[in-house]
């Protein structure tokens, strides 16, 4: 009889698949807090997004395209990770998960809640005050 590795159950709602921006709140006020420039505002805040989310138990893969701009981050739940943020630091961090249905963590001085609800994915990254809003949708 074969060795067979018990592996964990985790219930967590599947965040699997290919997600396009359908709207944003608060980008321009967001980004200049973040000290982006006027210029690569103007230029980020209508193009179009795809979110790639590649799950595997705890296990995620995250690609945001955004223009020819390609973020990708690797984490798994409960462990430490090296993650991109928005302006391209790369700073360790956590990612939780609260529920079946939301990721949790902090970079750096961004605190990012993703929430999925059927074939919505919703981004929340709160910087002081600021909060910026990404609603995607599943494609």
């Amino acid at each position: 009889m074969r060795g067979t590795r018990a592996t964990e159950n985790i219930s967590i709602m599947s965040f699997n698949g290919k997600f396009e921006l359908q709207s944003h709140e608060n980008f321009e006020p967001f980004m200049k807090a973040l000290g982006l420039s006027d210029e690569l505002i103007e230029k980020g805040k209508d193009l179009k997004s795809i979110s790639e989310i590649v799950q595997n138990g705890k296990k995620f893969k995250v690609t945001v395209t955004t223009g020819s701009k390609v973020l990708t981050n690797e984490f798994t739940i409960g462990e430490e990770a090296e993650l991109e943020t928005p302006t391209g630091e790369k700073v360790k961090a956590v990612v939780q998960m609260e529920g079946d249905n939301k990721l949790v963590t902090n970079l750096s001085k961004i605190k990012s809640v993703t929430e999925i609800k059927g074939d919505i994915i919703t981004n929340a990254m709160t910087l002081g005050d600021i909060s910026y809003t990404r609603i995607s949708k599943r494609i």
